[in-house]
Protein backbone atom coordinates (compact mmCIF):
# COMPACT_ATOMS: atom_id res chain seq x y z
CA UNK A 1 0.00 0.00 0.00
CA UNK A 2 0.90 3.81 0.15
CA UNK A 3 1.51 5.69 3.44
CA UNK A 4 3.25 8.95 4.04
CA UNK A 5 6.48 8.80 4.93
CA UNK A 6 9.21 11.33 6.47
CA UNK A 7 12.21 12.06 4.52
CA UNK A 8 15.27 10.87 6.47
CA UNK A 9 13.18 9.96 9.33
CA UNK A 10 11.78 13.38 10.63
CA UNK A 11 12.20 16.86 9.48
CA UNK A 12 10.03 19.71 8.29
CA UNK A 13 6.58 19.66 6.42
CA UNK A 14 8.75 19.28 3.29
CA UNK A 15 9.78 16.45 4.26
CA UNK A 16 6.53 14.72 3.76
CA UNK A 17 5.75 12.45 1.01
CA UNK A 18 3.89 9.79 -0.55
CA UNK A 19 5.76 6.01 0.07
CA UNK A 20 5.00 3.35 -2.50
CA UNK A 21 5.00 -0.65 -1.08
CA UNK A 22 4.52 -0.04 2.45
CA UNK A 23 3.94 -3.06 4.03
CA UNK A 24 0.19 -3.97 4.35
CA UNK A 25 -1.68 -4.14 7.62
CA UNK A 26 -3.12 -7.48 8.89
CA UNK A 27 -6.54 -7.86 10.05
CA UNK A 28 -5.70 -10.44 13.33
CA UNK A 29 -7.43 -10.53 16.71
CA UNK A 30 -9.91 -8.56 16.92
CA UNK A 31 -8.86 -6.08 14.41
CA UNK A 32 -10.25 -5.09 11.20
CA UNK A 33 -8.60 -4.16 8.39
CA UNK A 34 -10.00 -0.63 6.97
CA UNK A 35 -9.65 1.45 3.86
CA UNK A 36 -9.32 4.48 4.82
CA UNK A 37 -11.18 7.35 2.94
CA UNK A 38 -10.17 10.03 4.69
CA UNK A 39 -7.87 11.15 7.62
CA UNK A 40 -8.08 13.97 10.82
CA UNK A 41 -4.23 16.48 11.48
CA UNK A 42 -3.61 16.85 14.94
CA UNK A 43 -0.54 18.83 16.60
CA UNK A 44 0.94 15.19 17.98
CA UNK A 45 1.44 14.74 13.93
CA UNK A 46 3.55 17.82 13.91
CA UNK A 47 5.24 16.53 17.10
CA UNK A 48 5.75 12.85 15.54
CA UNK A 49 7.06 14.18 12.45
CA UNK A 50 9.56 15.82 14.00
CA UNK A 51 10.97 13.29 16.07
CA UNK A 52 10.16 14.50 19.55
CA UNK A 53 6.71 12.37 20.00
CA UNK A 54 7.20 9.79 22.54
CA UNK A 55 4.84 7.23 20.39
CA UNK A 56 7.74 4.99 20.79
CA UNK A 57 6.52 4.26 24.22
CA UNK A 58 3.79 2.67 22.05
CA UNK A 59 4.92 0.03 19.76
CA UNK A 60 1.26 -0.43 18.24
CA UNK A 61 1.89 3.12 16.89
CA UNK A 62 4.05 2.26 14.58
CA UNK A 63 6.42 5.17 12.50
CA UNK A 64 3.18 6.14 10.05
CA UNK A 65 1.70 9.34 11.72
CA UNK A 66 -2.10 9.62 12.38
CA UNK A 67 -4.31 8.62 14.85
CA UNK A 68 -8.25 9.63 13.19
CA UNK A 69 -10.05 8.15 9.92
CA UNK A 70 -12.52 7.00 8.01
CA UNK A 71 -13.41 3.90 5.64
CA UNK A 72 -14.70 1.41 4.64
CA UNK A 73 -13.83 -2.00 6.05
CA UNK A 74 -12.36 -4.38 4.08
CA UNK A 75 -11.82 -7.63 6.05
CA UNK A 76 -12.74 -8.91 9.73
CA UNK A 77 -10.12 -10.14 12.04
CA UNK A 78 -10.81 -14.28 12.98
CA UNK A 79 -12.00 -12.73 17.17
CA UNK A 80 -13.93 -9.97 15.95
CA UNK A 81 -17.13 -10.23 18.08
CA UNK A 82 -19.21 -7.19 16.98
CA UNK A 83 -21.45 -5.97 14.13
CA UNK A 84 -19.31 -4.61 12.17
CA UNK A 85 -19.33 -6.34 8.22
CA UNK A 86 -17.00 -6.02 4.84
CA UNK A 87 -17.88 -2.59 3.16
CA UNK A 88 -19.93 -1.07 5.71
CA UNK A 89 -18.27 2.41 6.53
CA UNK A 90 -17.10 3.45 9.79
CA UNK A 91 -14.90 5.43 11.64
CA UNK A 92 -12.44 5.42 14.28
CA UNK A 93 -9.20 6.02 16.35
CA UNK A 94 -5.91 4.18 16.11
CA UNK A 95 -2.37 4.76 18.38
CA UNK A 96 -1.15 5.24 14.55
CA UNK A 97 -1.03 4.77 10.67
CA UNK A 98 -4.07 6.50 9.82
CA UNK A 99 -1.72 8.48 7.11
CA UNK A 100 -2.03 5.35 4.84
CA UNK A 101 -4.48 3.56 2.49
CA UNK A 102 -5.23 0.89 4.98
CA UNK A 103 -5.43 0.08 8.20
CA UNK A 104 -5.81 -2.26 11.05
CA UNK A 105 -7.39 -1.34 14.66
CA UNK A 106 -9.71 -3.01 17.08
CA UNK A 107 -13.01 -3.40 16.56
CA UNK A 108 -13.54 -1.61 19.96
CA UNK A 109 -12.01 1.77 18.37
CA UNK A 110 -14.24 1.75 15.59
CA UNK A 111 -18.06 3.16 15.33
CA UNK A 112 -20.01 2.49 12.59
CA UNK A 113 -20.15 6.09 10.25
CA UNK A 114 -23.85 8.07 10.93
CA UNK A 115 -25.94 8.42 7.84
CA UNK A 116 -25.42 12.08 8.48
CA UNK A 117 -21.89 12.84 8.25
CA UNK A 118 -19.39 12.58 5.47
CA UNK A 119 -16.07 10.75 5.68
CA UNK A 120 -14.52 14.26 5.59
CA UNK A 121 -16.78 15.38 8.37
CA UNK A 122 -16.17 11.68 10.69
CA UNK A 123 -12.42 11.45 10.20
CA UNK A 124 -12.09 14.73 12.30
CA UNK A 125 -14.17 13.65 15.16
CA UNK A 126 -12.71 10.49 17.22
CA UNK A 127 -9.19 12.22 18.81
CA UNK A 128 -11.50 15.98 19.23
CA UNK A 129 -14.01 14.45 21.07
CA UNK A 130 -12.56 11.13 23.07
CA UNK A 131 -10.24 13.90 23.86
CA UNK A 132 -12.60 16.72 25.04
CA UNK A 133 -14.95 13.84 26.89
CA UNK A 134 -12.18 12.73 28.86
CA UNK A 135 -11.59 15.76 30.09
CA UNK A 136 -14.68 17.22 30.52
CA UNK A 137 -16.00 13.78 32.21
CA UNK A 138 -13.97 11.32 32.96
CA UNK A 139 -11.29 13.81 34.72
CA UNK A 140 -13.20 16.91 34.78
CA UNK A 141 -15.88 15.56 36.43
CA UNK A 142 -18.32 17.97 35.59
CA UNK A 143 -21.78 18.17 37.13
CA UNK A 144 -25.04 20.14 35.99
CA UNK A 145 -24.81 23.72 36.64
CA UNK A 146 -21.01 24.28 36.91
CA UNK A 147 -19.40 27.07 34.82
CA UNK A 148 -16.18 26.17 32.52
CA UNK A 149 -13.59 28.18 30.88
CA UNK A 150 -12.35 26.52 27.83
CA UNK A 151 -8.98 27.58 26.31
CA UNK A 152 -8.01 27.16 22.40
CA UNK A 153 -11.83 26.95 21.66
CA UNK A 154 -11.71 27.52 18.13
CA UNK A 155 -9.33 24.35 18.08
CA UNK A 156 -10.98 20.79 17.36
CA UNK A 157 -10.62 19.63 20.83
CA UNK A 158 -11.90 23.12 21.96
CA UNK A 159 -14.77 22.98 19.89
CA UNK A 160 -15.17 19.05 21.27
CA UNK A 161 -14.87 20.49 24.77
CA UNK A 162 -17.83 23.93 24.40
CA UNK A 163 -20.52 20.99 22.70
CA UNK A 164 -19.48 18.26 25.50
CA UNK A 165 -19.72 20.75 28.41
CA UNK A 166 -22.97 22.66 27.05
CA UNK A 167 -24.88 19.01 26.46
CA UNK A 168 -23.84 18.02 30.14
CA UNK A 169 -25.80 21.64 31.61
CA UNK A 170 -22.88 23.63 31.85
CA UNK A 171 -24.52 26.70 33.28
CA UNK A 172 -22.32 29.46 31.85
CA UNK A 173 -19.24 28.53 29.16
CA UNK A 174 -15.96 30.77 28.60
CA UNK A 175 -13.80 30.70 25.81
CA UNK A 176 -10.29 31.89 24.78
CA UNK A 177 -9.76 32.14 20.85
CA UNK A 178 -7.43 34.43 17.77
CA UNK A 179 -9.60 35.93 16.14
CA UNK A 180 -12.79 37.60 15.83
CA UNK A 181 -13.89 34.93 13.17
CA UNK A 182 -12.88 32.03 16.05
CA UNK A 183 -14.71 33.83 18.52
CA UNK A 184 -17.49 33.74 16.74
CA UNK A 185 -17.61 29.63 16.07
CA UNK A 186 -17.23 29.47 19.21
CA UNK A 187 -20.25 31.02 20.15
CA UNK A 188 -22.07 29.20 17.85
CA UNK A 189 -21.22 26.39 19.20
CA UNK A 190 -22.81 26.90 22.64
CA UNK A 191 -19.88 29.85 24.37
CA UNK A 192 -21.39 32.29 26.42
CA UNK A 193 -17.92 34.51 26.26
CA UNK A 194 -15.66 34.29 23.87
CA UNK A 195 -12.31 36.68 24.45
CA UNK A 196 -10.27 37.56 21.27
CA UNK A 197 -6.95 37.02 23.18
CA UNK A 198 -5.19 38.72 20.70
CA UNK A 199 -7.25 41.89 20.40
CA UNK A 200 -5.47 45.25 22.34
CA UNK A 201 -8.92 45.97 23.21
CA UNK A 202 -11.01 43.41 24.64
CA UNK A 203 -10.35 42.62 28.13
CA UNK A 204 -8.23 39.54 29.65
CA UNK A 205 -10.09 36.22 29.92
CA UNK A 206 -9.44 36.63 33.83
CA UNK A 207 -10.93 40.11 34.03
CA UNK A 208 -14.32 38.90 32.13
CA UNK A 209 -14.24 35.83 34.46
CA UNK A 210 -13.92 37.76 37.04
CA UNK A 211 -16.78 40.49 36.38
CA UNK A 212 -19.10 37.27 34.98
CA UNK A 213 -18.92 35.86 37.69
CA UNK A 214 -18.92 38.49 40.17
CA UNK A 215 -15.40 37.51 41.49
CA UNK A 216 -16.50 33.71 42.07
CA UNK A 217 -14.24 32.11 39.39
CA UNK A 218 -14.95 28.75 37.07
CA UNK A 219 -15.73 26.02 38.65
CA UNK A 220 -13.59 23.73 35.67
CA UNK A 221 -10.90 25.01 33.25
CA UNK A 222 -9.97 23.10 30.57
CA UNK A 223 -6.57 24.22 29.29
CA UNK A 224 -4.51 23.56 26.00
CA UNK A 225 -2.10 26.27 26.41
CA UNK A 226 0.03 25.81 29.31
CA UNK A 227 2.86 28.19 30.50
CA UNK A 228 1.38 31.63 29.61
CA UNK A 229 -1.71 31.24 30.87
CA UNK A 230 -0.98 29.68 34.73
CA UNK A 231 -1.36 32.35 36.74
CA UNK A 232 -4.71 33.64 34.91
CA UNK A 233 -6.01 30.20 35.09
CA UNK A 234 -5.46 30.04 38.60
CA UNK A 235 -6.94 33.90 39.64
CA UNK A 236 -10.14 32.42 37.33
CA UNK A 237 -10.56 29.70 39.41
CA UNK A 238 -13.54 29.12 41.76
CA UNK A 239 -12.93 27.88 45.18
CA UNK A 240 -11.95 24.06 45.04
CA UNK A 241 -11.90 24.32 41.34
CA UNK A 242 -10.66 22.24 38.92
CA UNK A 243 -7.55 22.90 36.08
CA UNK A 244 -7.39 19.86 33.82
CA UNK A 245 -4.37 20.37 31.62
CA UNK A 246 -4.55 18.55 28.01
CA UNK A 247 -1.59 20.08 26.43
CA UNK A 248 1.01 23.05 26.38
CA UNK A 249 1.04 24.80 23.33
CA UNK A 250 2.67 28.21 25.09
CA UNK A 251 5.57 25.58 26.59
CA UNK A 252 5.76 23.22 30.25
CA UNK A 253 7.70 25.68 32.23
CA UNK A 254 6.16 28.11 34.74
CA UNK A 255 8.04 31.05 36.24
CA UNK A 256 7.03 32.44 39.56
CA UNK A 257 5.18 29.05 40.42
CA UNK A 258 3.39 29.72 43.83
CA UNK A 259 2.00 27.01 45.95
CA UNK A 260 -0.02 29.15 47.78
CA UNK A 261 -2.27 29.90 44.50
CA UNK A 262 -3.40 26.15 44.68
CA UNK A 263 -3.62 26.39 48.82
CA UNK A 264 -5.46 29.55 49.11
CA UNK A 265 -8.46 27.69 46.82
CA UNK A 266 -7.75 24.09 47.47
CA UNK A 267 -7.54 23.53 43.82
CA UNK A 268 -6.95 20.50 42.05
CA UNK A 269 -5.01 20.33 39.20
CA UNK A 270 -4.98 17.58 37.12
CA UNK A 271 -3.37 16.29 33.82
CA UNK A 272 -4.18 14.03 31.00
CA UNK A 273 -2.95 12.83 27.91
CA UNK A 274 -5.55 10.09 25.35
CA UNK A 275 -3.26 8.24 23.03
CA UNK A 276 -0.97 7.08 25.90
CA UNK A 277 -4.06 5.27 27.63
CA UNK A 278 -3.58 1.57 27.05
CA UNK A 279 -6.54 -0.22 24.96
CA UNK A 280 -8.88 -1.14 27.95
CA UNK A 281 -9.18 2.59 28.94
CA UNK A 282 -9.81 3.85 25.35
CA UNK A 283 -12.05 1.15 24.76
CA UNK A 284 -14.26 2.54 27.93
CA UNK A 285 -13.76 5.64 26.45
CA UNK A 286 -15.02 4.55 22.97
CA UNK A 287 -18.47 3.48 25.16
CA UNK A 288 -18.67 6.77 26.60
CA UNK A 289 -18.64 8.83 23.10
CA UNK A 290 -20.98 6.41 21.38
CA UNK A 291 -23.51 6.69 24.75
CA UNK A 292 -22.99 10.78 24.72
CA UNK A 293 -22.23 12.05 21.22
CA UNK A 294 -22.96 9.50 18.55
CA UNK A 295 -27.03 10.41 18.76
CA UNK A 296 -26.04 13.59 18.40
CA UNK A 297 -23.43 13.84 15.67
CA UNK A 298 -24.37 15.82 12.48
CA UNK A 299 -22.88 17.51 9.65
CA UNK A 300 -22.44 20.72 8.08
CA UNK A 301 -25.76 22.76 8.51
CA UNK A 302 -26.21 21.11 11.79
CA UNK A 303 -28.24 23.21 14.22
CA UNK A 304 -25.39 23.59 16.83
CA UNK A 305 -26.87 23.91 20.02
CA UNK A 306 -28.81 21.17 19.03
CA UNK A 307 -26.56 18.68 17.88
CA UNK A 308 -22.96 17.90 17.63
CA UNK A 309 -20.05 18.04 15.34
CA UNK A 310 -16.82 19.22 14.05
CA UNK A 311 -16.08 22.14 12.16
CA UNK A 312 -14.02 21.27 9.19
CA UNK A 313 -11.68 24.35 7.75
CA UNK A 314 -10.22 22.73 4.80
CA UNK A 315 -9.97 19.36 3.19
CA UNK A 316 -6.54 18.52 0.87
CA UNK A 317 -5.71 15.56 -1.05
CA UNK A 318 -3.15 13.68 0.87
CA UNK A 319 -1.06 14.59 -2.19
CA UNK A 320 -0.73 17.85 -0.39
CA UNK A 321 -0.03 16.93 3.19
CA UNK A 322 2.93 19.29 3.63
CA UNK A 323 0.40 22.19 2.90
CA UNK A 324 -1.76 21.08 5.35
CA UNK A 325 0.77 20.71 8.20
CA UNK A 326 1.96 24.00 7.39
CA UNK A 327 -1.50 25.57 8.06
CA UNK A 328 -1.65 23.86 11.13
CA UNK A 329 1.82 24.80 12.04
CA UNK A 330 0.32 28.37 11.34
CA UNK A 331 -2.13 28.07 13.59
CA UNK A 332 -4.59 29.95 11.23
CA UNK A 333 -7.05 27.20 11.00
CA UNK A 334 -10.61 27.51 12.75
CA UNK A 335 -11.52 23.96 13.08
CA UNK A 336 -10.22 20.68 11.65
CA UNK A 337 -7.55 19.91 8.72
CA UNK A 338 -8.39 16.43 6.65
CA UNK A 339 -6.77 14.70 4.22
CA UNK A 340 -8.38 12.39 1.58
CA UNK A 341 -7.14 9.30 0.21
CA UNK A 342 -7.09 8.80 -3.53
Amino acid sequence: MRAVGVRGGKGDADALFIEDNVADPVATGDHILVRIKAFGLNRMDIMQREDKYPYKLLPESGKIMGVEFSGLVEELGPDCKGDFQVGQPVFGLAYGSAYAEKIAVSERMLMHLPETLTFEEAAGIPETFFTALQAVHLVGGIKPGESVLIHAGASGVGQAAIQVARHAGASTIFTTAGTDAKCQICRKLGADHAINYKDESSRDFADVVAHETNGKGVDLIIDLVGQSYWHRNTASAAMEGRIVIVAAMSGSMIEGFNLRALLNKRLSVLATTLRTRNAEYQGRLRDVFVEKVVPKLAGAGRNERESMGVTVDEIFPWQRVSDAHKKMEANVNAGKLICTVD
